[in-house]
This record gives structure tokens, sequence and C-alpha cells, in this order.
């Protein structure tokens, strides 16, 4: 997909393609990785337990 293709995708549909890139990526962290990835997203108040 090229640079300018992404502007013509619904944001819905970008929405979709991230998320499922970004599920990808986390499941092969480890678990430090993950510790530390959750603490970050935590302070920042993306995650609210």
């Amino acid at each position: 997909m090229s640079y300018t293709d992404r502007f013509g995708q619904s944001e819905e549909y970008r929405r979709e393609e991230l998320i499922r890139k970004i599920e990808n990526s986390v499941e092969k962290l480890t678990l430090q990785e993950l510790e530390a990835l959750y603490y970050d997203m935590s302070t920042k108040n993306y995650i609210n337990d």
C-alpha cells in the first residue's frame, strides 16, 4: 500500500488495520517488555484499571 492510498481509506478501516498491527506486535513481546509497556501506558492514562 502506498503512502497516498492511505488517504483514500476510511478512518474505520485504517483504525482496524492499526489495531491488527499493534496486536501482532504485542503478541511477540516478552513479559518484561509487556510490563514496561503496561507501566508506560498506565502512567500516561491510556490504561485505566
